[in-house]
């Protein structure tokens, strides 16, 4: 692929209508909305910590 195509490829890529997929933290998705972009939340957050004992004990049951 010539230096001239990848760019055309990459101009294409930023001119396209923009989709977001928000994973985690809510206001990004509200601030994007608002803006009026294509945009899906999804709720997540990380596990939480556990003392070595206890998560130790849950690997045993599961």
């Amino acid at each position: 692929m010539s230096q001239e195509e990848a760019m055309e490829r990459r101009l294409k890529l930023f001119r396209s209508e923009l989709k977001v997929i928000n994973v985690g933290l809510e206001t990004f998705y509200k601030d994007l909305a608002r803006q009026g972009v294509k945009v899906v939340h999804v709720r997540w957050s990380p596990p939480p910590k556990l003392e070595k004992e206890l998560e130790e004990a849950l690997d045993k049951l599961l």
